[in-house]
């Protein structure tokens, strides 16, 4: 078997970024700092400031507070509600897809470097480096859809109908960009580039030429009967001279 390891030193760094956005993916998916609202009116909103995540919207208050938390009022925004709009839906099941994807492209990775390790054939070492690139690419995309909508949203100064329970204004103020977006842009940035690194591994020609040699099928038949025949003994020979 050859030793390709020192081909994919790319490719491990490649595993480890895409492991880091996988992670950060799954951190921006439970962040509700999306948008941030700034609300002058703090009768109710106390701090001035709610958030709007693509799970739930929070706000501190001091008179309406949620089972729970101590100074904070939440609620759920769910993928039925008339009110909830396009960019979080769609957040909400893209995400997780993309989490999922994700994963699959770590797994195909981490099953790639096994195959450079342990020498395996060249055609399995390339599919499996394309297949996990592949997936890493389609992960970032769908990750990137939702996020750039939101912070579209929020550039645009649009907002959202929330119904009277939710105790939110009808317009904020003023929103910018929260973390939530910030950190799915940094882990779908690292996906993409790990993705590309993973579709650019490419094999050394001596180890192709190689493999072409060993599949075919005079060369295996040279190779048997040349180790079935062995190697000469000069001594043998002298000796049966000498008899």
């Amino acid at each position: 078997m050859a030793y390709l390891m020192h081909t994919a030193h790319a490719q491990l760094c490649a595993l480890w970024l895409s492991c880091v956005g996988c992670t950060l993916t799954a951190v921006s998916l439970g962040l509700i700092q999306w948008r941030v609202w700034l609300v002058f009116d703090t009768e109710v909103i106390s701090s001035g400031v709610a958030w709007v995540g693509i799970w739930r919207t929070c706000f501190n208050s001091h008179t309406v507070v949620t089972p729970g938390f101590r100074v904070m009022h939440c609620k759920y925004i769910s993928l039925t509600e008339a009110f909830t709009p396009l960019e979080i839906a769609a957040g909400q099941v893209l995400l997780l897809l993309s989490l999922l994807v994700g994963l699959c492209g770590n797994a195909g990775g981490v099953y790639a470097l096994r195959n450079v390790t342990f020498g395996m054939k060249n055609s399995q070492i390339r599919l499996a480096f394309l297949t996990s690139g592949m997936l890493c690419l389609l992960a970032a995309a769908m990750s990137l859809v939702p996020l750039v909508w939101n912070l579209n949203s929020v550039v645009t100064n649009q907002t959202i109908k929330f119904p009277p329970e939710f105790k939110m204004p009808e317009a904020p103020d003023a929103q910018h960009v929260g973390s939530g977006i910030i950190v799915g842009m940094i882990g779908a940035i690292m996906m993409i580039v790990s993705g590309i690194t993973f579709c650019t591994h490419r094999l050394p020609a001596k180890s192709l030429r190689e493999e072409v040699q060993l599949d075919s099928p005079g060369t295996s038949n040279q190779g048997a009967s040349t180790s079935s025949g062995g190697i000469q003994n000069p001594a043998f020979e002298s000796q049966e001279h000498l008899c």
